[in-house]
């Protein structure tokens, strides 16, 4: 080997090694800070687009960092630039801030007692699905990267999104209301993370592809003629109509889709009509979800929704209306193949070989999938549940009973650190 790039690998080898001590100690240094941050924001949860008090602190941290931030993004979103000075692309990191409407029902000095308003009712508060702690990490992330400013090369966008959990009715917000007013304009990459409550401390879980399923929730509205239920034959029955559409409507996913490459679910959840046992209704309306994991089976399911509506109804005399997608539309959180190749062994070294895990998609969605459509992104799960609990008897994101180990919040400071500096550093060469 020629001696001068055996001398120029030996000394990138030692770089690379001492930035990765460094990152290791610096995420050991600020861990108080961020299991201090997650208390704060656990013990003061609000609903989405009614992130106040958090947005105000996020943003006063955020300023303490000399950082540019640009607060009221998307309602209570907060936007902070890390500038290094130097050429290179402009990373974004990502965290949602918002709480959920469920009674916290754990023993903590922390709990939540918060009330909130929702869709015109008092409700209690919490976060029940890890957002606190995603903001929190966020935040360590931001403290460590600042520190690191002489090793960045471009820029860091830290951006804390509110109503990840959908936007109450009548408004707009989330991911999809940042990208349209410009937050991954200039950005070349995008990356978050989501905290698992029945995945171990310390470990990563990760996916090419679609790692979340898009979600297209629908209505269906059936109209026939009401008549005495002693006398079926006078009617335009909507109920029966809306039973052969509902049976109709499984079979999309298990006769219509290639199984083996396209999962899918249509589910109805709820059904109203009819007040009395002895009236056939005029009217049966369905509310249900699509989940799909890729464009096609999604293009599919639509256009299948639509047909099996239409053609149904009108074997049994009724009219149908099909709203589809009802109210929000997210679309599949996806991986780029590229990227996620690219940025493995980053992910591999901070979380370590053993704890490194590729996993199947699931059918729950994000939002973080617009930012996805517009810059190349990665999406992954941290682990979050105590070593000595069963996963089956871990506590369920959602619920009153959801729980946290505060020591999985090292493994994703580190790993956002990471792949901010790798991908810096790489893009830099």
């Amino acid at each position: 080997m020629n001696k001068t790039l055996f001398t120029l690998g030996l000394a990138l080898l030692c770089s690379s090694g001492t930035l990765a001590q460094s990152v290791e100690q610096r995420v050991d240094a600020v861990e108080s800070d961020v299991i201090k941050w997650r208390r704060h924001f656990h013990q003061h949860p609000e609903l989405s687009n009614r992130e106040y008090q958090t947005a105000e602190y996020i943003a006063a941290y955020l300023r303490g960092l000399n950082l540019q931030v640009t607060t009221g993004v998307a309602g209570t979103g907060v936007v902070a630039i890390l500038d290094s000075g130097k050429p290179g692309p402009t990373v974004a990191l990502r965290a949602d801030m918002d709480g959920l409407p469920v009674k916290e029902l754990n023993d903590l000095a922390f709990k939540s007692e918060v009330i909130g308003e929702f869709n015109g009712n008092q409700v209690p508060v919490m976060h029940a699905c890890g957002h606190d702690t995603h903001m929190a990490m966020l935040m360590g992330a931001a403290k460590i990267l600042t520190d690191m400013r002489a090793q960045l090369n471009g820029k860091v966008k830290f951006v804390f999104q509110p109503a990840e959990e959908g936007a109450p009715p009548g408004e707009k917000g989330g991911a999809e209301i940042m990208v349209k007013e410009g937050v991954m304009q200039n950005v070349d990459v995008v990356f978050g993370l989501h905290i698992s409550s029945g995945t171990d401390v310390g470990v990563v879980e990760y996916r090419h592809g679609g790692i979340m399923a898009a979600v297209d929730p629908f209505k269906i509205v059936i109209k026939g003629k009401q008549s005495h239920g002693a006398y079926p034959w006078l009617s335009v029955d909507p109920i029966t109509t809306a039973a052969q559409m509902i049976l109709s409507l499984q079979t999309i996913v298990s006769r219509e889709l290639t199984l083996i490459d396209d999962g899918a679910v249509v589910t109805i959840g709820a059904i109203h009509g009819g007040n009395r046992s002895n009236i056939i209704p005029s009217e049966v309306e369905l509310v249900g979800t699509i989940r799909t994991l890729n464009d096609s089976a999604r293009q599919h399911v639509y256009e299948a929704m639509a047909r099996k509506v239409e053609h149904i109804a009108a074997s049994m005399r009724a009219e149908a209306e099909l709203t589809l997608p009802l109210d929000y539309s997210y679309p599949v959180t996806y991986n780029d193949p590229a990227l996620m190749n690219k940025m493995l062994p980053t992910i591999r070294r901070s979380a370590g070989e053993q704890n490194l895990r590729e996993v199947k998609a699931v059918t729950g969605a994000e939002d973080f999938s617009f930012f996805q459509q517009e810059v190349p992104g990665l999406y992954l799960f941290v682990g979050g549940k105590p070593l000595d609990t069963k996963a089956d008897e871990a506590p369920d994101h959602h619920t009153p009973y959801f729980y946290i180990d505060e020591s999985g919040m090292k493994t994703g400071v580190k790993v956002l650190t990471d792949l901010t500096l790798d991908y810096m550093q790489m893009a830099s060469k």
